[in-house]
């Protein structure tokens, strides 16, 4: 579809769309228009979104962009810190990490995302990883980050001090994670560590498996990430909660002109303090409509775009689920 029909489909909210704007009041209004103006793309209507293109540059930064919790989002930090300490080649498992009884006994847990493992068993830093960003495994997350640093306060100053370096400064994180609302980042910010982090293979691999098996006769465990596979999407990550709404780090690959260029797209605080099952939702329909418009817009119109997409002044792209 060409990039001025999306623009038009992006004014014409549906019925639905236009209800729920309105109980938004101005601020949901504003929002549409913040979104019609950055560029001729379905931006979401509420919370904050911002898309790249390697080599292009920013597409366009809509909402406001402050700080938001970010739920299982946070799993990325964790995985460059991780990788930063313990850096792994392409086909390298890496050294055996033993299961606590602190993983074991968070396992059983029915009110979040975990991972099935018992206390003594050993597994790979690399399979580790996938527990953690495939099906989001918090326990394993928290495992890791005792086992990287001794504790998790320990590792948690290691993850800011990482943002820090990457110039992330509208981002904070308080655990490993993202169970904690004071897990917070922006559309940009996120941007920023999706841009560093998928310059790693090893990351790269493990964020576009669709499912990891389980020990024993537990069977697989699949991604959390619904576009995985479809629209050229190669990742990367989901975080869903009731305080932080629906919330997806995405990156895809287009085909054009006879290369292959890396997107990268965060879609944030959708239906925030809502059922996470509306959340989801929101976050996926608006997240599929960019990939989709970007993957269908010829390349040359994308261009234009980023000489005049809005984007803070600092931002680098201008060049109780958790989950």
């Amino acid at each position: 579809m060409p990039v001025h029909a999306l623009l038009r489909r992006s004014v014409e909210l549906p019925g639905r769309g236009r209800l729920a704007a309105c109980r938004a009041g101005d601020a949901a209004v504003a929002a549409v228009r913040r979104a019609v103006s950055a560029a001729p793309l379905p931006w979401p209507y509420e919370g904050q979104a911002s898309v790249e293109v390697e080599g292009i540059g920013c597409l366009g930064t809509v909402g406001e962009q402050r700080p938001v919790p970010i739920a299982s989002i946070t799993k990325v930090m964790t995985a460059y810190v991780v990788l930063r300490e313990h850096p792994l080649g392409p086909r390298d498992s890496g050294p055996m990490v033993r299961v606590d009884r602190a993983a074991a006994r968070e396992s059983g847990s029915t009110t979040e995302s975990v991972v099935p493992v018992e206390e003594g068993q050993e597994f790979s830093l690399r399979q580790l990883l996938a527990y953690m960003l495939v099906p989001s495994g918090n326990n394993i997350a928290r495992l890791l980050a005792r086992w990287t640093a001794g504790s998790e306060a320990a590792f948690v100053r290691r993850m800011n001090e990482s943002a820090a370096e990457l110039g992330m400064t509208s981002s904070r994180f308080t655990g490993s994670c993202g169970m904690d609302i004071g897990n917070t980042s922006t559309a940009v910010d996120l941007l920023l560590l999706a841009r560093t982090v998928m310059r790693d293979e090893v990351f790269r691999t493990i964020v576009a498996t669709p499912s990891v098996p389980l020990q024993g006769d537990r069977g697989e465990a699949r991604t959390t990430n619904r576009l995985l596979g479809r629209h050229g999407v190669a990742g990367l990550k989901t975080g869903t909660s009731t305080p932080a709404g629906g919330n997806v780090l995405w990156a895809a690959y287009k085909e054009a002109d006879g290369s292959r260029r890396l997107v990268l797209g965060a879609v944030l605080a959708q239906r925030s303090g809502r059922s996470p099952v509306r959340a989801r939702a929101a976050v996926w329909a608006h997240s599929r409509r960019l990939v989709e418009a970007v993957q269908s817009a010829p390349l040359e119109e994308l261009a234009a775009l980023g000489p005049t997409a809005p984007t803070p002044p600092r931002a680098v792209c201008a060049y109780r689920v958790s989950g």
